[in-house]
């Protein structure tokens, strides 16, 4: 008996239609989504070809590459044809475009308003799902010297060490300092514990000639600047 065709399979399509040899034969930027993770995973399962599967999986993530890259191998896996080598190439995919994003960004050393610590910032802090806290530090040309997380987890004064702080400044020979952390559940408003960070280590910088310009709260799309908002 002739073993029946799977038709789902990409083999059997049209070769302008393959996903591998339309990239090759007429360049990444003509590809969907779709298309470029079918790549990927190179096959679907017995009811659908590799980019139906594709189309499913992004349309579980609002068809958003953002909300994609923070689905776990867990649930990627729960997809009939995806076990857990395909679901890591995935992840490893999303990260790497996660990752050139963040370099791209890094190319940034100038800070010349709020925007530009958010673009520098953003990858970084904006998917997170925890509160991280991170000092930037400036020289007098307001050129990014180094950028430090202070703290991980959450956010209260007691976390702030202000000597550790103050002791980075001076070593980098950084004459400004800007604050930033994020808020994973997309709040924007200041809490109270921000606005003492912001007054101690203002304070604090301030006797040392060093100047705090802002304290960003970022989130994934947006950010409130307490300079901005004449906070400081």
């Amino acid at each position: 008996m002739t073993k029946p065709t799977n038709s789902f399979s990409i083999k059997n399509w049209s070769q302008d239609d393959q996903p591998r040899e339309k990239l090759r034969d007429k360049g990444k930027d003509i590809l969907s989504d779709a298309e470029l993770i079918a790549i990927l995973i190179a096959s679907g399962n017995k009811e659908e070809s590799a980019v139906e599967l594709s189309k499913r999986i992004l349309a579980s993530a609002n068809h958003n590459l953002n909300t994609l890259g923070k689905l776990s191998l867990k649930q990627l896996m729960e997809f009939k044809g995806i076990g857990e080598a395909k679901a890591i190439t995935i992840a490893a995919a999303m990260e790497l475009g996660r990752r050139r994003r963040l370099e791209a960004n890094l190319e940034l050393t100038k800070i010349n308003s709020s925007n530009s610590v958010f673009q520098l910032m953003q990858p970084i802090l904006g998917e997170l799902p925890h509160e991280e806290f991170w000092i930037i530090y400036l020289n007098n040309s307001n050129k990014v010297i180094l950028k430090s997380q202070l703290s991980k987890g959450g956010i209260t004064g007691t976390l702030v060490d202000v000597r550790l702080v103050l002791k980075t400044a001076l070593e980098v020979g950084a004459v400004g300092l800007i604050l930033a952390h994020n808020h994973p559940s997309g709040t924007l408003k200041p809490s109270n514990a921000d606005k003492e960070i912001t007054k101690k280590l203002k304070l604090a910088s301030e006797s040392l000639d060093i100047k705090v310009l802002d304290h960003l709260i970022i989130t994934e799309k947006a950010y409130f600047s307490f300079a901005d908002e004449s906070l400081l």
